[in-house]
C-alpha cells in the first residue's frame, strides 16, 4: 500500500459544511493533516472533528493555516499527534484565542479541554515562516504562501513523495487596507483543495463595499441610535478599526462619536499586529516606515469591562461598539444585542460570514422576535444589515485562481483545452485519486563528469531513498549514498566419479581452451573463460568457485550442467573404452578443441553460427581476380568471410581479422558475443 501511487483525501470536518476544517491527505504511507478547528454552531465533542475516524499515531505533520478557531481550536484536544506548524504570527494570535476558549468554555459541563491541556498543545508547536522549504520527515516537504484572510494566515504547497498538493485554507485574492493577497505559487500542483465558503456568490467590489458600510454607521448614528458590529476580536475587526478611523478623521461631526473595541484580546491582540508589520501590505510598511503606527488609533478605544458596562452603553450616547464574538452565541455582543434589539434607533451590522446554526445567521432573517439567553422572548425593531468584510474569496475571485493554479484535479471545471476534475466531498468521503507520475533519476559523481549526447546510454547503480532515485557510479556509492559495495563468491561442490583429464577434454569441448594450473593451496585447478575455477577439492569431488555476477552465474550455470552430465556422456564411454590419456599430444583429443587447421576452423566456426542463426550463413571467397589487383580501401572486401542474415538484418564476418560488420547494431552485437 505503501508505494500506491493513489492520493487519499479525507475530510474530516468542513466536507460539504463551513466549520470543523480538517483534512487527511495519505500518499505513498505518508499522512498530513491540514487544519484542526470546531464547529461554532456546536459545543463540547459535538463540535469536534471526526478524530476517532484516524490513527493520530500515523501522522507525519499538522499544518494549520490560520488561528480562528473553526481551524485550530481542537489542536488542544488531540493528544497524539505528531510534528504541529504553523507562522509565527498565528502561533502568536493562536495562543490568545486560546486563552479565550478556555477562559469561556471553563463554566460549561461540556468543556473540552483545561488551561494546563492548552499550554502543553501550544509547546509543541513549530513556527514557520513564509516562503520557507520545510521537510518534517524523509519523503515530505511543504512551503507556506501568503493567503490573506488575516494576519499570518497561509496557504501550503506540500510534496509528498514528488506529489504536489496546495492546500488554501481560508484565502482572499483581494488586498486590503493592511493584508497581501493571496499568493499564487510559482509551481503547479498536481491537486488544488480550496475553499468555497461562498460557493457559487459573488460579492461587491470592495469601494463599493466601504461606501455602503460608512453611510449606513453614520445613518445609525443621525437618527440618534448605537452601531453594533458583531466581530471576532482578531482578524477583520482591525480592518473594520482601519476604516472607521479613516472615515472619523474625514468628518468632523463624527469627533464626538466614540468608537469601542469591546474584546479581552483587544490590547494584546494591537501588540502582536504591531510586532508583524513586516508580513502586511507595502500600505502599512510604509506608514510604518514614517514612523505614522496604523494601528495607534485616534478615534477608537479600549472599552473597559467592570460589571454591567453593557448596561451604561446602552443607556448613553450614541456610538459605534466592535464586540466579539462574531457568532453571537455568547459574550459581549451577544449581550448588547439583547440590550439594544428593542430600539429601532439602533442597528446592527454583521460584517463576516456567519455559519449555518449561529445567532448571527438566524438574525439575519430579521425576526420579530429573539430569544434571549435568559430563555425570554425580546421583540426586535432593531435594524439588520450584512455588509461582508470576510477576507473569503467569492465565486469570481475562485474561479480566476483555479484558472491561474491550472492543478490536476479540484474540479469539473473546463478551461481552455484542459479537462480539470472537480469534487466536492462529504465528511468521511474518502476521495482516492490516482497519478501516473514520472520518475527522475539524477546522475551524479563520475557519471556527471561529462555532458551526455543524445542517445547515449548511461549505466550505473541506481539509488532509491526518500521518494528519489539517484544514478551513480558503483565505486561512487560509498562517497554519496553511505554505502558500500562486496564481492560475493559462490562455492558449489559435486561428487563425481570420472577422471580429471576427462573433465578437462569435455571443458574444452564446450568452452575452447581452459587454462589449467595450481591455485594458491596447491589445489589443481582449471579456469573456464577466466571467470570460473574448477577445482579437484577430492579424489571424487569438485568444487566450483566464481564470484557473482549476472554473467558468471550463467556460467557456472553452464558448467554445472556439463560436469553433471559426464558420467552419462556417450562420447564418455567411448573414449573410455579403450586405454588411452587426455593429455594434449593424445591421439584422442576433442574435436572441437582448437585446431591449427584454417578450413576446419572456418567450418567450425560456421555449424557455431548455424546453431545461433539457423542455416542462413553463407561462405563468400573473393575470385581470383580480385585477389590479384585489389584496389586502394577495399583489402577487406576481397577477403573471405561468413555472411549471416536474420530476418531483414545482415551480419558479414571477416574471416581474417575476425571482425564483425552490420547495418544492424544489435545483430553485431550478438554475433561477437558467438564466437
Amino acid at each position: 500500500m505503501s508505494d500506491a501511487p493513489t492520493l487519499s483525501i479525507t475530510l474530516l470536518g468542513a466536507g460539504q459544511e463551513v466549520g470543523r476544517s480538517c483534512c487527511v491527505l495519505q500518499y505513498r504511507g505518508k499522512t498530513i493533516v491540514c487544519d484542526t478547528g470546531v464547529h461554532p454552531a456546536h459545543s463540547g465533542m459535538a463540535s469536534l472533528p471526526f478524530i476517532d475516524e484516524l490513527d493520530w499515531s500515523t501522522v507525519d505533520a499538522i499544518l494549520i493555516t490560520h488561528f480562528h478557531l473553526d481551524h485550530a481550536a481542537a489542536l488542544t484536544y488531540i493528544t497524539e499527534k505528531g510534528k504541529v506548524y504553523m507562522t509565527h504570527p498565528t502561533k502568536a494570535l493562536h495562543k490568545f484565542m486560546m486563552q479565550d476558549f478556555v477562559r469561556m468554555g471553563s463554566s460549561a459541563s461540556d468543556a473540552l479541554f483545561s488551561p494546563m491541556d492548552m499550554a502543553m498543545s501550544l509547546a509543541s508547536i513549530i513556527p514557520v515562516s513564509v516562503h520557507q522549504l520545510i521537510t518534517p520527515c524523509p519523503g515530505i516537504s511543504f512551503t507556506p504562501y501568503h493567503a490573506g484572510h488575516v494576519l499570518g494566515a497561509c496557504m501550503f504547497l506540500i510534496d509528498i513523495a514528488g506529489l504536489k498538493i496546495l492546500y488554501t485554507g481560508d484565502y482572499s485574492r483581494e488586498e486590503d487596507r493592511h493584508l497581501v493577497k493571496a499568493e499564487l505559487p510559482p509551481i503547479r500542483p498536481d491537486v488544488l483543495i480550496v475553499e468555497s465558503t461562498f460557493g457559487v456568490h459573488n460579492l461587491e467590489g470592495r469601494a463599493e463595499k466601504e461606501l455602503r458600510f460608512t453611510n449606513l454607521v453614520h445613518a445609525i448614528i443621525r437618527r440618534g441610535g448605537h452601531v453594533l458590529l458583531p466581530t471576532f476580536a482578531l482578524g477583520r475587526a482591525q480592518e473594520l478599526l482601519l476604516i472607521l478611523d479613516e472615515y472619523w478623521k474625514k468628518h468632523p461631526d463624527l469627533h464626538n462619536v466614540p468608537i469601542y473595541y469591546a474584546s479581552g484580546l483587544a490590547r494584546k491582540s494591537m501588540a502582536v499586529y504591531q510586532t508583524y508589520i513586516h508580513t502586511m501590505n507595502s500600505n502599512i510598511r510604509t506608514r510604518f516606515a514614517k514612523r505614522d503606527n496604523p494601528f495607534v488609533f485616534k478615534y477608537i478605544s479600549n472599552l473597559p469591562q467592570p460589571r454591567g458596562w453593557e448596561k451604561k452603553i446602552a443607556e448613553g450616547p450614541p456610538c459605534v461598539v466592535l464586540a466579539s464574538p462574531g457568532f453571537m452565541q455568547s459574550g459581549p455582543s451577544r449581550e448588547l444585542f439583547e440590550l439594544w434589539c428593542p430600539d429601532s434607533r439602533n442597528g446592527l451590522i454583521i460584517t463576516g460570514y456567519s455559519i449555518e446554526g449561529t445567532p448571527a445567521r438566524e438574525i439575519m432573517t430579521e425576526p420579530e422576535e429573539f430569544e434571549s439567553m435568559k430563555g425570554g422572548m425580546i421583540p426586535r425593531k432593531i435594524s439588520v444589515a450584512e455588509i461582508s468584510f470576510s477576507a473569503h474569496v467569492d465565486y469570481q475571485q475562485n474561479s480566476e485562481y483555479i484558472e491561474a493554479v491550472k492543478a490536476q484535479h479540484v474540479s469539473r471545471y473546463k478551461e481552455r483545452d484542459e479537462d480539470v476534475k472537480i469534487h466536492t466531498p462529504r465528511n468521511l468521503e474518502t476521495l482516492n485519486l490516482s497519478f501516473r507520475g514520472e520518475r527522475v533519476a539524477k546522475a551524479i559523481g563520475t557519471l556527471a563528469d561529462r555532458q551526455p549526447r543524445a542517445n547515449d546510454v548511461l549505466s550505473g547503480l541506481l539509488v532509491s531513498k526518500d521518494f528519489s532515485y539517484t544514478l551513480l557510479h558503483p565505486r561512487d556509492l560509498k562517497d554519496f549514498a553511505g554505502l558500500s559495495t562486496c564481492v560475493l563468491t559462490q562455492r558449489q561442490k559435486i561428487v563425481l566419479g570420472v577422471r580429471w583429464s576427462l573433465v578437462k577434454w569435455h571443458l574444452e569441448g564446450m568452452f575452447g581452451s581452459v587454462e589449467e594450473g595450481i591455485d594458491q593451496e596447491g589445489v589443481p585447478t582449471m579456469r573456464v573463460m577466466g571467470a570460473v575455477d574448477v577445482k579437484q577439492t577430492g579424489e571424487h569431488e569438485l568444487t566450483l568457485e566464481w564470484d557473482s555476477s549476472a554473467s558468471n552465474d550463467m556460467l557456472a550455470d553452464s558448467t554445472l550442467a556439463l560436469i553433471t552430465g559426464i558420467d552419462k556422456s556417450p562420447a564418455s564411454v567411448k573414449l573410455t573404452s579403450q586405454p588411452h590419456t587426455h593429455s594434449k599430444g593424445d591421439s584422442h583429443a576433442h574435436p572441437h578443441a582448437d585446431c591449427p587447421d584454417p578450413v576446419t576452423r572456418v567450418r567450425r566456426l560456421a555449424w557455431f553460427l548455424e546453431a545461433h542463426f539457423g542455416p542462413e550463413v553463407e561462405l563468400h571467397m573473393p575470385d581470383d581476380e580480385a585477389r590479384e589487383e585489389p584496389e586502394q580501401g577495399e583489402d577487406e572486401e576481397h577477403e573471405p568471410s561468413l555472411l549471416v542474415r536474420l530476418d531483414e538484418a545482415t551480419a558479414q564476418i571477416n574471416l581474417v581479422s575476425l571482425t564483425v560488420a552490420s547495418s544492424s547494431e544489435a545483430l553485431r552485437k550478438r554475433v561477437e558475443a558467438v564466437p
